[in-house]
């Protein structure tokens, strides 16, 4: 391996079964069969870190609107560099929504419509997408639907491997300075997360601090009784690296983020960093009432899986009771001791802390993670409390009903590694990103079943509709798999079947792997619906 230029290290930076078989010619089956348990590669910080369990959990800001004249919320957020003190004493610059990381959380009603103003201060273009929204599609965010930053109007030079290789999108729709994104919400209650997706540079922009939580809300699930107010906690959890002068550390071929995509080598099958934030802070701490807790969790990490796990200190575990997923409420509730969560998925999650003794803590843990990545948060139980919530066995009624029969059209997509105009890249079906070519069409109403086949760990993500899982590798979906999902993990050499129903609008929409180094790679396709 070494007379090929390649160390066991880097390989397995490459991630899994890719690395495998381009420094050693391995078969697909023999590479699963020795994969990582990771895909993607971590970064080391340079700066002290803190002890765990330390740092109170920040709770983002509510965004108050501008304006909810007209039957509709009105809202401003700026993009703009600030710093905040993410480690205790040190100073870290980050690229953000109103100044904040996390961007300012949004709470809307079901079915009442929201425009947000986006003014781009910083000083690249960008675009916002409001993962899991059915929203229209000029408001999606489409990846090439740039909004340029004051001084530079020509939105070909920011277009990554769009204009480096001649690629031109003749539809991208493109503004100066500011853009009103509109969001009719008219869906099931849940909490949504907005992101920067522009072309070929949506991972750097993230991990350098655009993200922000949106929860839609509705008057059947306030009745249900769930915890709420101080009992309802949203978790957004991200892994970081830090440079020695508390900047976050990021591989980025082109550290301006301008002109040349992609990441060095070791990290091509995904960033990893080695500290765990919640909500922005470091490990945290956070003190609760001997109740029920609903904890509204967005895996925001770039490219890491978490198996979270609640852990007294005397090593008892306590139930984790989703109630929802991507999409909303379950049907009825599931009970998981360990709970997958990849990148961009979403779980609502209630624990119960009415039978741990005051001045207790547990810790959520992360049973993939080794050495400090393992703790992920702690909740110190500091006071008897009453507590009226309940657990419905009857969470919602309204899920969809769709069966296999009903299907117009069964498609199959492979996700994986392979060549992008001579550079490592990442491939739907063998073919890289490419914003000119529509990959799928689709007719507004049509039921469809999709197949999607993994090499190696992949998030699917489908922008503007839910989808269920049917299964996976020809055996029934995992308890985690319920509900009404957007994204949904492809675990290494695994076949996933979805079946989903194009309602709402038509246009172009995206299909990706929420793994941001893969997106950023050309692991994107195009769906449009007519």
């Amino acid at each position: 391996m070494r007379e090929r230029g390649m160390t066991r290290r880097r390989m397995l930076g490459i991630g899994g079964a890719f690395g495998l078989m381009a420094a050693t010619g391995l078969s697909t089956s023999a590479a699963l069969a020795r994969r990582p348990s990771i895909t993607g590669a971590e970064l080391r910080s340079a700066v002290p870190l803190p002890p765990p369990f330390q740092v109170p959990l920040p709770i983002p800001a509510v965004l108050k609107p501008i304006s909810t004249s007209g039957g509709t919320d009105r809202y401003e957020i700026t993009q703009r560099e600030a710093s905040a003190e993410i480690l205790p004493g040190v100073r870290t610059p980050l690229w953000t929504y109103e100044g904040t990381f996390p961007g300012p959380t949004i709470e809307s009603r079901r079915g009442r419509p929201v425009t947000v103003s986006h003014r781009n201060e910083l000083p690249v273009p960008t675009v916002v997408h409001l993962h899991g929204g059915h929203t229209p599609a000029a408001s999606d965010g489409y990846p090439t639907d740039l909004v340029l930053p004051e001084g530079r109007h020509d939105a070909t030079m920011h277009m990554g491997h769009g204009s480096e290789h001649g690629m031109h999108d003749p539809r991208a729709v493109v503004t100066k300075l500011t853009r009103d994104y509109t969001f009719p919400l008219d869906q099931r209650p849940t909490l949504l997360w907005y992101h920067d997706h522009r072309m070929d540079f949506t991972a750097p922009a993230i991990w350098r601090g655009l993200a922000g939580l949106h929860i839609v809300r509705d008057d059947a699930e306030d009745d249900l009784g769930l915890p709420a107010g101080p009992r309802e906690l949203p978790l957004m959890i991200a892994d970081r690296a830090f440079t020695a002068d508390g900047s976050l550390d990021y591989p980025a071929l082109d550290p301006t983020l301008r002109e040349r995509p992609g990441v060095h080598e070791p990290y091509l099958a995904g960033v990893l960093g080695d500290v765990i934030l919640v909500n922005g802070a470091p490990w945290p701490v956070h003190e609760v009432d001997t109740a029920r807790y609903r904890l509204r969790i967005l895996n925001a990490s770039n490219a890491r899986h978490y198996e979270l796990e609640a852990v007294t200190d005397d090593g008892r575990r306590l139930d984790l009771v989703q109630i929802g997923t991507d999409q909303g409420l379950l049907a009825t509730p599931v009970t998981h001791r360990l709970l997958p969560i990849a990148p961009a998925e979403r779980y609502d999650v209630i624990i119960d802390f009415s039978g741990v003794p005051v001045g207790s803590r547990v810790r959520l843990i992360n049973r993939l993670g080794a050495g400090r990545t393992r703790d992920v948060m702690a909740f110190r139980v500091a006071r008897h409390a009453t507590d009226d919530s309940r657990i419905p066995r009857t969470l919602s009624t309204d899920l969809p009903t769709w069966r296999r029969s009903d299907a117009v059209e069964v498609r199959e997509f492979s996700f994986r590694a392979g060549q992008m105009r001579g550079d490592h890249g990442w491939l739907i079906g063998g073919l890289p990103f490419d914003p000119a070519r529509t990959d799928v069409t689709a007719r507004l109403g049509d039921i469809e079943v999709w197949r999607l086949i993994a090499d190696v760990h992949h998030p699917i993500h489908l922008h503007l509709v839910g989808f269920r899982v049917l299964s996976r590798s020809g055996r029934p979906p995992l308890p985690h798999d319920a509900g009404l999902k957007d994204t949904v993990s492809l675990r290494p050499g695994e076949a996933v079947e979805i079946i989903t129903r194009f309602d709402g609008y038509r246009g172009r929409y995206l299909f990706h792997c929420h793994n941001a180094e893969h997106e950023d790679m050309g692991m994107m396709a195009n769906l449009e619906i007519i």
